[in-house]
């Protein structure tokens, strides 16, 4: 096995003339795409919520999480890394980097220390050493000065996320009085849906009662989870009901497979779709926790943080955080395994809904519970974790 040091290092200038002459071609750079017109391949090697906030046109977020690299024993495999069962993308990029297509292969994290520096837990080095097992000859790179330094240097060759107050609605769109008591939603959250991904937007019943926000969106599905919100717009754009309530006896797991599935059909369709409830804090933010977990593979705590930082006031009740935590050990011990060829048929199994629809659902949680202080719906939501 090739060691650290004789891992090739590139300087943040030849990226950029490589991004250059991807631009001059014509060919579209963006997250989830094989980036370098095709020919190489740019791997992001930091967490999720550093690669959402920020990253280099055309890369791809590799998964290598605190839980990943504890059960791979320090040799993680490209299909943990790259699961095949997303679909950003990865699984053509896979399938590539399986048959040798790519000339180079560039990696970088947020600093990247010079390749002889390499810590041996580091992120960087085991995704060398899995691309090097299972890539034979391809040229591997390390990205100089990683992410900072590239984007200090040229700002022009990155990317940001929207922020939660970046999607700007129309100036003809005004509040407007909605005919059903069940769409009044308070006045601060009347901003508009908030951009969850590209396609996914997280929004209230007041939201989804407002056509001409939706179509400004151009949202073309709605996913109603509630039991008492009308679907107002039924001939115009689809919709998936979800029909939970929001307190402590509802099972709104079992629908995580079936609202990812959704959601992940619209996406194909080149679609977009707006999750909502009541208030668009609870019940359809837990949905898109769920589809980031098991989507992203990443921890709820990164999950949580992520969308937070879009719609500040999402405040999933305290049984759906333990379903959620649950879901959470599901998704990162299948990805760990490998040991399933299809880790969502094996979730779809654990998280089929009850044959009996008026069953009581009583959650129990994974961990125990220190004190107040634990409450997912105070100043720090996350204080616990699924043991490994």
């Amino acid at each position: 096995m090739v060691t650290m040091e004789e891992l090739r290092e590139m300087d943040c200038s030849v990226l950029k003339r490589l991004l250059k002459r991807e631009s001059a071609h014509g060919r579209s750079s963006k997250q989830g795409s094989v980036g370098v017109g095709g020919s190489c391949l740019l791997l992001d090697c930091r967490p999720f919520l550093a690669h959402s906030a920020g990253f280099i046109q055309g890369s791809v977020n590799v998964r290598c999480n605190t839980i990943v690299r504890r059960r791979a024993k320090g040799s993680v495999s490209l299909e943990q890394i790259l699961p095949p069962g997303c679909k950003e993308g990865e699984e053509e990029v896979l399938s590539r980097l399986r048959s040798g297509l790519y000339s180079a292969i560039i990696v970088y994290d947020e600093r990247s220390p010079r390749a002889d520096a390499l810590r041996e837990d580091s992120t960087v080095y085991l995704v060398v050493q899995a691309l090097r097992r299972d890539t034979d000859s391809t040229d591997i790179c390390l990205l100089k000065g990683g992410y900072e330094r590239f984007h200090s240097e040229y700002p022009e060759f990155c990317a940001k996320t929207k922020s939660i107050n970046s999607i700007s609605l129309p100036a003809s769109i005004e509040p407007a009085g909605i005919g059903c008591s069940s769409c009044t939603t308070p006045l601060h959250d009347q901003g508009g849906p908030v951009e969850i991904l590209p396609f996914l937007y997280l929004g209230s019943a007041y939201h989804a009662a407002r056509r001409d926000m939706l179509d400004a969106l151009r949202i073309t599905a709605l996913m109603n989870v509630s039991a008492d919100c009308p679907n107002h717009f039924e001939g115009h754009y689809q919709y998936k009901c979800i029909p939970v309530e929001d307190n402590h006896k509802a099972d709104i797991s079992s629908w995580f497979m079936e609202a990812i599935e959704y959601i992940d059909s619209v996406k194909d369709q080149n679609g977009r779709v707006l999750v909502h409830c009541q208030a668009g804090i609870s019940r359809s933010a837990t949905i898109c926790l769920a589809y980031l977990m098991m989507t992203k593979r990443v921890k709820l705590e990164e999950a949580f943080e992520f969308v937070k930082q879009r719609r500040s006031i999402i405040s999933p009740n305290f049984s759906f955080m333990g379903q959620l935590l649950q879901f959470e050990s599901q998704v990162l011990t299948t990805t760990c395994a490998t040991e399933a060829a299809s880790p969502s048929a094996t979730l779809r199994e654990r998280s089929k809904p009850s044959s009996s629809p008026t069953s009581t659902f009583v959650f129990s949680f994974p961990v125990s519970v220190a004190g107040p202080s634990s409450l997912p719906y105070l100043h720090s939501p996350i204080t616990t974790s699924p043991s490994c």
